[in-house]
């Protein structure tokens, strides 16, 4: 499809998880991603219901341990601008397909590296998954309940924020320097980086004194009673964002509070007044107002929300509702 990175070829060594993240963003916004899959490896996800291989331009299925199979990425790899990869340290420079090698015979060729651990590192080779990663980074601690054991964000932190997209940004970055010097980058791109650069704020906040290092105590961790999520009557949540005193002041005339917005007692009264009515009675008083609020909505659910359904945040292609590319891009009309 045509877009921003139209022009753009990039060699797709296929995975699981973040890599193929970071080739689909790409691809998404026009950059040709010749995809190449394992001729002896099923994919871990049916063809048909994989959105993260979507918008590809081509896929080839190659034994990558034959000497034909080997070849033939080294030629794609001549005339791309970008090569990604998510195995573990060393398996590339087996095949004969490490950076080195392929620089060899296209010096402005940017090459990707998507890994848990990183390049180095007394962990590298290790196996693990996105929990081990943001575990071992800090920022699976700040996740859950005060007095509770941490709760896994899916795996939206290591694989996909700090692993696929910091890669996309990584190549990117690495495209126009190659654009600029004529020489290309390899980057090393580790999840455990990533998730910990993703709790930058975090970080910020504990060296400002304003963050305490336990779970569930402070502002943004649902310590603070205007911001959380509630149970209403019917057994659906919302979530309110109430930071600043003039949103406050929204909810808690929406909800006929009598505590302030730092009360001791505040929580308790919130949940009693939520859980007094069922959610479409709380959105119709709250959504769309100043009072930081939103319905937490199911993957059901969410496609069917009006301002979900004007933006167009997801879409069905092939059949399979799926979120649709982003970010957008309005360019300058002439």
């Amino acid at each position: 499809m045509a877009g921003v990175l139209s022009g753009i070829r990039i060699v797709e060594l296929a995975g699981i998880g973040p890599a193929p993240f970071a080739a689909m963003m790409l691809a998404d916004h026009g950059a040709e991603v010749i995809r190449i899959e394992r001729d002896d490896v099923a994919p871990p996800i049916p063809a048909e219901h994989d959105i993260l291989a979507r918008s590809r331009a081509r896929a080839l299925r190659l034994d990558l341990k034959s000497e034909s199979g080997v070849a033939r990425v080294r030629e794609l790899a001549r005339d791309a601008d970008g090569l990604i990869e998510g195995f573990r340290p060393g398996v590339m420079e087996r095949l004969g397909l490490g950076p080195e090698r392929l620089h060899v015979d296209n010096p402005r060729l940017v090459y990707g590296r998507m890994t848990g651990w990183g390049q180095e590192g007394p962990l590298a080779q290790s196996a693990g998954h996105d929990i081990n990663y943001i575990a071992l980074a800090g920022a699976l601690h700040t996740y859950g309940r005060a007095g509770e054991a941490p709760v896994p964000p899916v795996n939206a932190v290591g694989d996909f924020g700090g692993g696929g997209m910091l890669l996309a940004f990584g190549m990117l970055a690495g495209l126009l320097s190659a654009r600029s010097t004529g020489k290309g980058q390899v980057i090393d791109c580790a999840m455990t980086d990533g998730a910990a650069l993703l709790s930058a704020l975090t970080w910020s906040l504990k060296a400002a004194g304003m963050w305490k290092d336990a779970r569930g105590v402070n502002l943004l961790d649902t310590g603070a009673a205007y911001y959380d999520v509630y149970r209403c009557a019917d057994g659906e949540y919302v979530s309110v964002g109430a930071l600043e005193p003039q949103f406050f002041a929204v909810v808690a005339g929406a909800l006929g509070l009598r505590c302030g917005q730092h009360d001791p007692g505040l929580r308790e009264e919130m949940a009693a007044a939520f859980a007094s009515a069922p959610r479409r009675h709380w959105c119709a008083l709250l959504e769309g107002s100043d009072g930081c609020f939103a319905p937490v909505l199911s993957l059901a659910d969410a496609p069917e929300h009006p301002h979900n359904r004007a933006r167009g945040t997801f879409v069905t292609r092939d059949g399979l509702l799926q979120p649709a590319p982003a970010p957008r891009f309005k360019g300058k009309e002439d």
